[in-house]
C-alpha cells in the first residue's frame, strides 16, 4: 500500500514538472522574420491577385459558341457579309475579333487577310498573357528574398554572439535564427505557389492559342473554297 502511494506521488510530481506547451501566434511568428517579410508578402499578394484575375479572364476567352463558325460559314456562303460582321461584333471573344478582321478584308488577297488575322491574334494572346511575367518574377524572386533573409539572419546571430562574449545565451541568438528560418520558409512557400500558378496559366493560354489557330485555319479554308 505504501509502495503504491509513493508511486502515485512520484507520478504526480513528474506530471507537475512537465513544462506547459508554448504556442506562438502566426502573426507574431511572421513578425520575427524581419523587414524582408514585407517584400515577400507583397509578392504573395501579387501572385494570388494575378492568378485569380488571369484564370477567370483566360477561362472566359476559352468559352466559345460551338455554332459560331458554322453561322459564319453560312453567312459567307450566302454572301451576307454584313450579318457575319454583326455576329462577330456581338460576340465578345478573341476568335470573334480575329474573324471580324478577316471578314472586313474579304475581297483582298488571302495573304493580306491571313496577316491581318494573325496581327489581331498576337494582340489577343498578349492580352491573355498580361501579368504572367510578374508572376514568373514572383516565383523566382520570393525564394531569393528568403535566402537573403537566411544570410542576414545568420549574420545577425553571429554578430550578437560575438558581442555577448562569454555570456552566450540561446535567447541572444534566437532573433537572428528566427529571421533566417522564417524568411526561408516564407520565400520558398510563395515561390512554389507562384511557380505552379504560372505554369497553370501558361498551359491555359496555350490551350486558347491552339483553339484560335484551329478556327483561323477553318476560316481561311472557307475562303479558299472554290466558288459554286
Amino acid at each position: 500500500m505504501l509502495y503504491h502511494l509513493l508511486l502515485q506521488v512520484n507520478v504526480t510530481d513528474a506530471l507537475a514538472e512537465v513544462p506547459e506547451e508554448v504556442s506562438l501566434p502566426l502573426w507574431d511568428l511572421t513578425l520575427k522574420g524581419g523587414w524582408l517579410m514585407i517584400p515577400i508578402a507583397i509578392l504573395s499578394i501579387l501572385a494570388v491577385y494575378i492568378f485569380v484575375e488571369r484564370y477567370f479572364a483566360i477561362r472566359k476567352a476559352a468559352q466559345t459558341d460551338e455554332n459560331f463558325m458554322n453561322r459564319i460559314k453560312d453567312y459567307i456562303h450566302d454572301g451576307k457579309i454584313d450579318s457575319a460582321l454583326a455576329l462577330c461584333q456581338s460576340t465578345d471573344s478573341p476568335i470573334a475579333r480575329m474573324i471580324e478582321k478577316g471578314v472586313e478584308r474579304i475581297g483582298r488577297p488571302l495573304n493580306d487577310i491571313n496577316t491581318a488575322i494573325e496581327n489581331v491574334g498576337r494582340l489577343e494572346v498578349s492580352k491573355l498573357e498580361k501579368g504572367l511575367p510578374t508572376l514568373a518574377t514572383a516565383s523566382g524572386g520570393a525564394p531569393m528574398l528568403g535566402f537573403l533573409g537566411t544570410v542576414t539572419g545568420m549574420v545577425k546571430a553571429f554578430y550578437d554572439m560575438s558581442m555577448a562574449g562569454n555570456n552566450i545565451d540561446i535567447q541572444i541568438l534566437s532573433s537572428g535564427i528566427y529571421e533566417a528560418m522564417i524568411t526561408t520558409v516564407a520565400g520558398l512557400l510563395v515561390g512554389i505557389i507562384a511557380y505552379f500558378a504560372y505554369n497553370i496559366l501558361v498551359a491555359s493560354v496555350e490551350k486558347v492559342v491552339n483553339g484560335l489557330e484551329a478556327n483561323t485555319t477553318e476560316f481561311m479554308d472557307l475562303l479558299n473554297e472554290p466558288a459554286k
